[in-house]
């Protein structure tokens, strides 16, 4: 049979790719790659756009692509022997990809070419790719002396491995982990389609009573709803730990992950990583990064001692632990807003959530989403689909959907590029993945409002990666700033509290009826309940990752879980216990060479932004496909051809206005 990661057709072969091809598949791609590079290096020809940065755009895209669904697979489908394959071609990759940034001849064909009067005379999307490569060469040691580029490189290799084994053990210890309950009466509490569902896990592992796991919709019912405090608290426990100790432990990759970093940040001229890391974003430093964070503190701590005096109030005066609080205060929103989210889930069937979002971004961008079978993929469950320009009818993206969890399958949810195409010429592709309630029996998978936010969000991150007109790979789509990457996705959720848009898809699955006025009042009047507790914890994660980036030292603070479980605990509602480990388990920080590290704060510095940017679709109307345009074109198709600060004043017309998130969240005082 053909090697199938070697020539990739448009519709992925997910079918035919085997955990035997990609060791051989990658040599070769790596190879023809590195020919490619060689090739512009050596290349005597004047220098133009076309064969130097046009070229160094496409030289590895093959590589990225084949790369890109090996990674993917190890994400969503894993089993041992394509684990072990993906760990085997996981350093010769990353040796490879650092090795061009530290490429002399190609760095020398570079300069020359941005010596040349073409380059010069650039302007728009040519200009800033030229000016954000050279950029990007200097900040990964280009200019360095033979050793410090042979330690760069080192450096990026070990990182890839580490991370990678961190995210392995994250997935690994969460699956290690499984509650029976064979007493029905010790469910008390919990809703029936949590019970329905912990029944059904049990039957697919050939067990009788009801099966409970760390993954999200098991987890989040036990904490939320379960009455019995000591399996919230086993649960709680468990969840905290993960990967803290035994065979999974992350302790000590997590040190060595700090430790390179901060050598790689040093190596480049910066005091710590997170000046380099930030150094491309728009808050520039990590000094500016915690500034910001300060503020939002400073302005929500007296509201956050407020919730909690009054859930402690609500308790009776408990004395209240981890796991009592998400329990206790599901009890306070309940009595105060007579307000269940259960209530609402029989109103978000997946199916129509989807087919709603659909029809609302055609309403405000203009396109058409329309589903396509027979392709292949790599669960049954998965679900393929095209997007099109409704004007024009232009074929612009297909994505695949991958939306319920399993075993196999890492937790959390995210959006991917698999292909980046050419506007005009050919379509992208992309993924988007969650880990939402799954069916039920006969019943449809039925959504909580929070999972239904969590759609709309990675689908917004889809659209930017759909609907790009770049013609630049390395600028195209989500490649912007890591703090401007979640405004596109972050205002998709301000549909899903708007009543012309819920209309769209919120009807009972049983009855067709849509969501009674009074449950919706309900659900709009506790949209602010605990919104201080929200933002402490959010702040909690941007704080210690900061922190962890730009101050932490082994010998003189000693353990990194305790360390960081005292930074944690001052925006903690109730006490962390001693073996609280969150740390070892924060993928965000430490399953991706870079990934969010020390740019966790992106998540608030863009919630700043969508909050702001969604009061223009307030002002001029939800559905108006006038703003949607103007969103779509300033924002969606734009990628990083400009700098994110100009393109979001092309949409809104001014900076952004810092205390919309405080208004939106009810966190001040102002009338």
């Amino acid at each position: 049979m053909k090697n199938a990661l070697l020539e990739i057709p448009f519709a992925i072969p997910f079918d035919r790719i085997r955990a035997e091809d990609i060791e051989p598949s990658i040599a070769q791609l790596i190879a023809d790659a590195k020919a490619r590079i060689e090739a512009i290096a050596a290349s005597t020809e004047p220098r133009t756009y076309e064969n130097t940065m046009f070229a160094l755009d496409h030289a590895t895209e093959p590589l990225d692509v084949a790369f890109g669904i090996v990674k993917h697979l190890e994400s969503v489908a894993t089993y041992p022997a394509l684990r072990e394959a993906h760990n085997a071609v996981q350093g010769p990759v990353s040796e490879f990809y650092s090795s061009i940034r530290l490429h002399d001849g190609l760095w020398k064909a570079l300069k020359e070419y941005a010596a040349t009067e073409e380059a010069k005379a650039l302007a728009g999307v040519r200009a800033r790719h030229l000016k954000k490569t050279l950029e990007a060469f200097r900040l990964s040691g280009a200019d360095l002396d033979p050793a410090g580029k042979k330690r760069s490189a080192e450096i990026d290799i070990e990182l890839t491995k580490l991370t990678t084994k961190f995210s392995e053990h994250v997935l690994d210890a969460t699956n290690a982990f499984e509650l029976l309950i064979d007493d029905e009466a010790r469910l008390a509490g919990l809703p029936p389609s949590a019970v329905a569902a912990a029944r059904q896990s049990a039957e697919t592992k050939g067990l009788t009573g009801w099966r409970f796991t760390l993954q999200a919709p098991s987890y989040m019912a036990v904490m939320t709803y379960l009455d019995d405090r000591a399996i919230r608290e086993k649960m709680y426990r468990a969840y905290a730990a993960r990967a803290a100790s035994g065979q999974y432990d992350n302790r000590e990759i997590l040190l060595q992950i700090l430790e390179l970093r901060q050598e790689k940040g040093k190596l480049l001229g910066f005091a710590h990583f997170a000046d380099l890391a930030l150094v491309d974003r728009m808050a520039k430093t990590g000094a500016s990064a915690e500034r910001f964070l300060t503020d939002l503190h400073e302005k929500t701590e007296a509201f956050f001692a407020k919730e909690n005096a009054q859930l402690r109030a609500f308790a009776g005066g408990l004395e209240l632990e981890p796991w009592d609080v998400g329990y206790y205060a599901e009890k306070q929103r309940v009595a105060l807003y007579d307000f269940d989210e259960e209530q609402l889930r029989p109103y978000f069937s997946l199916s129509s959530a989807m087919a709603g979002m659909f029809e609302l971004t055609g309403k405000l961008f203009g396109i058409r989403v329309m589903e396509k079978e027979g392709v292949p993929a790599w669960d049954k469950d998965v679900r393929y689909f095209d997007i099109f320009d409704a004007g024009s009818g232009e074929h612009l993206a297909c994505f695949y959907a991958d939306m319920h969890p399993r075993e196999n399958k890492r937790g959390g949810a995210w959006m991917d590029a698999f292909l980046t195409g050419m506007p005009g010429v050919s379509p992208h592709l992309g993924l988007m993945c969650g880990n939402l309630t799954p069916p039920i029996g006969d019943q449809p998978a039925l959504l909580t409002h929070r999972d239904v936010e969590t759609l709309f969000h990675e689908f917004g991150h889809l659209l930017h990666h759909s609907l790009t007109r770049v013609p630049v790979r390395d600028l195209a789509g989500t490649s912007v700033p890591w703090d401007f990457v979640e405004l596109p996705s972050q205002i998709m959720e301000n549909w899903c509290w708007e009543r012309p848009a819920l209309d769209l898809f919120a009807h009972h699955y049983q009855t067709g009826e849509p969501i009674p006025e009074e449950l919706f009042t309900k659900l709009k009047r506790a949209r602010t309940y605990r919104a201080a507790n929200a933002q402490m914890r959010q702040l909690s994660f941007a704080f210690v990752d900061l922190a962890l980036h730009m101050r932490y030292d082994p010998a003189r603070d000693g353990d990194v879980i305790a360390w960081s479980r005292k930074l944690l605990q001052p925006f903690s509602a109730a006490k962390l216990p001693e073996d609280h480990a969150m740390i070892a388990s924060f993928t965000h920080l430490f399953a991706n060479p870079v990934g969010y590290a020390a740019g966790y704060y992106s998540y608030k510095w863009a919630e700043v932004l969508d909050a702001d940017a969604f009061s223009r679709f307030r002002k001029e109307g939800v559905f108006n496909a006038e703003t949607g345009r103007a969103f779509r074109d300033c924002i969606l198709a734009k990628g990083d051809s400009e700098d994110p600060a100009e393109l979001y004043r092309q949409f809104m017309g001014r900076d952004p206005d810092p205390n919309a998130l405080l208004l939106r969240s009810g966190l001040t005082t102002a009338n």
